[in-house]
């Protein structure tokens, strides 16, 4: 069975990602999140519902956003986003950074069935220190940045310990001739499944250890309950994996990288996708 694209973009448009340690800006029009140093991109709108002139309203989260001092802000462009708000973003210097797609599957039926790993996977949730630690690790060899102080791996593996038995989601990490090879999340909100952080080590990619990752956590969703999967993944490395699982693309989601002072935007990439 297909799903609907209304519903598909309402799933995405209920969406905001924020992790719990985020400075969190906002107002009636626009929320920007201030992500903490570890992270591996700093500065992010995660919401924006202008009610008057597009190009004012984007000059005035402009503004806002220089006031943290810092060289680069992101801005996601969502499926639900102001027509023209990427014209609007180019033509300030946006250029995109992540090309970014959403992709759902119906879990009505269940689970699709994917193809085993060619290597031998073992899985783990993240519900103690060190596999919590070794998800951190995965992410940072994947994504950027660098591993949070061990309180925040100890806050994470708590979380998770309550999350996952009762049936809220959480990370799991893939672990090929003992190390960790490949982690990604998934929470189930309001029957949705939303998968982020698929990430694979580069010296563990093309074994399977993403689709193992992804059999896991839609698996746990159809487990307790989820009947459609989301997620906003990279269009030239997860989405290939995911439309052969039985994902269906319902439209683009680019992050662009807008330069807030003289000298341009920075090269890191921002997003985890799932």
């Amino acid at each position: 069975m297909s799903l609907p694209v209304s519903a598909v973009a309402a799933a995405s448009a209920a969406w905001v990602w924020a992790p719990d340690n985020a400075e969190v800006v906002e107002d009636d029009e626009y929320t920007i999140l201030r992500l903490p140093d570890y992270y591996d991109f700093d500065l992010s709108v995660v919401s924006f519902t202008p009610a008057g002139p597009l190009g004012a309203a984007v000059d005035a989260v402009l503004e806002r956003a220089r006031t943290f001092g810092l060289p680069t802000l992101d801005w996601q462009v969502l499926l639900g986003s102001p027509a023209g708000l990427a014209a609007e973003l180019a033509a300030r210097g946006g250029r995109v950074k992540l090309d970014l797609e959403v992709l759902a599957a119906d879990l009505g039926r269940g689970a699709p069935r994917l193809r085993p790993p060619a290597a031998d996977v073992s899985l783990r949730w993240a519900t103690d220190f060190a596999t919590a630690r070794d998800r951190a690790t995965v992410e940072v060899t994947g994504f950027g940045g660098r591993l949070p102080p061990d309180e925040r791996i100890e806050i994470a593996a708590a979380r998770d310990a309550k999350a996952v038995p009762a049936g809220g989601g959480g990370t799991v990490v893939a672990y090929v001739d003992g190390e960790a090879a490949g982690t990604g999340g998934v929470a189930i909100v309001d029957g949705v499944a939303r998968l982020t952080g698929g990430v694979v080590a580069p010296s563990r990619q093309g074994r399977g250890v993403y689709r193992a990752v992804l059999d896991a956590r839609l698996s746990y969703a159809v487990t307790h309950g989820a009947t459609m999967a989301l997620v906003k993944g990279n269009a030239a490395t997860s989405g290939p994996i995911l439309r052969k699982a039985g994902f269906t693309t319902f439209g683009p989601e680019p992050v662009y990288a807008l330069p807030l002072r003289q000298g341009g935007p920075s090269s890191r990439i921002g997003g985890r996708p799932g």
